[in-house]
């Protein structure tokens, strides 16, 4: 049997061998294996939960690091003073530290329950969900730079966050980051009511109307039973959520390009004046509409009638749940998924235009 195979390592379930895989329990660990890796010229990989990443059937031609440091400290001494601050190593179970903040009546991350994977991927992907994402509550986050050789802190204002992304994520190149996150702290509101509510869906599950709050143990609640209605909460069980969660982001399009789409197209205001070069307004448009209306319903990828089947064999398909996530129905190879997602892809842009760009990070392969 081969050994370091990743594909096991990730919730998709694909990815052939590295050459070596390293796992660090702890900051010191972390920073001495990426230290000697770096020193010895092998190409490096950071894996964390594996939730958010695509590797080639021929897997990695270097030295896979895996951060395991988990642990969290909540500080209640300054609840007083209307601030909770939370930090979290980078190998702590996201969810674990979601589940305890909204049990210790800390408001801000109860939209983001469910989200698999660990926490020092949170602010290079600005992960976010119903209306909500990190880079909200972040207030610091400590890394090793690999190019000065030393240990950096960044406050949120220096991230450089945007949709999906931040400087953490622009300055890494298939997995290997410039910056390799240590530690993660975020600033909470005391209280037993979340940050306001968003997302409309959610706002409907918990009985508010948009921008009120609610109390977080129901927000939380919500969010598990939205999210696994469209498996997007892990289950062993559930072929379904064999999957990176979402594998295509919202397209980000100028308003001239949306005023084509038909009325009906879910659109979105682009909240970042970053994103608005040179006074171009621009709008945020529902990936999930356009795979949908383009002719790509739930499954796709399972029946013979569909052109992904040729390629994917009905190993990998669009979740039966949700049209954004690829999944691994049994067996399927990082190609079979890539099939599948290409299939969507070309489809969207032949129908409206618009080509879709993967969110999970494609190692050794592309779409």
């Amino acid at each position: 049997m081969t050994k370091n195979i990743l594909a096991p390592l990730t919730t998709l379930g694909v990815g052939g061998p590295a050459k070596r895989v390293i796992t660090t329990s702890t900051e010191q660990e972390l920073i001495d294996a990426v230290r000697a890796v770096d020193a010895a010229g092998e190409k490096l990989l950071v894996m964390g939960g594996g939730s958010n990443l695509v590797i080639s059937d021929a897997g990695f031609d270097g030295t896979v690091v895996r951060i395991a440091s988990s642990g969290f400290t909540i500080d209640e001494g300054v609840i007083g003073c209307g601030v909770v601050t939370v930090t979290a190593q980078a190998g702590q179970p996201w969810d674990d530290l979601v589940q305890e903040t909204v049990r210790r009546e800390a408001s801000g991350l109860e939209a983001l329950s469910g989200i698999p994977g660990f926490t020092g991927a949170t602010p290079v992907q600005n992960v976010g969900a119903y209306g909500s994402d990190v880079s909200q509550t972040i207030s610091m986050v400590r890394v090793w730079d690999r190019e000065t050789s030393a240990v950096k802190s960044f406050a949120n204002s220096e991230l450089g966050f945007a949709y999906r992304d931040s400087v953490l994520k622009r300055t890494t190149v298939e997995g290997s980051p410039r910056y390799v996150v240590l530690t993660v702290e975020f600033q909470l509101q005391p209280g037993h009511l979340s940050a306001p509510v968003k997302y409309a869906e959610l706002a409907r599950a918990v009985g508010v109307d948009i921008g009120r709050r609610a109390p977080s143990v129901d927000v939380r609640r919500e969010v598990l039973r939205l999210r696994g209605s469209k498996g997007m909460v892990l289950d062993p069980k559930d072929r379904d959520t064999f999957s990176t969660g979402s594998f295509f982001t919202n397209p980000i399009v100028p308003q001239v390009v949306a005023d084509q789409l038909p009325d009906d197209a879910p659109r979105f205001p682009v909240e970042s004046a970053a994103a608005m070069p040179n006074g171009e307004i621009l709008v945020k448009l529902s990936a999930a509409w356009l795979i949908d209306h383009a002719g790509f319903g739930k499954g796709y990828g399972l029946s013979l009638q569909d052109s992904a089947f040729v390629h994917a064999g009905g190993r990998a398909s669009l979740s039966t749940k949700h049209t954004l996530a690829v999944t691994n129905r049994g067996g399927a190879s990082a190609a079979d998924v890539l099939a599948v997602a290409s299939a969507v892809a070309d489809g969207v842009e032949a129908a409206y235009g618009i080509r879709l760009h993967a969110e999970p990070l494609l190692i050794g392969c592309s779409l």
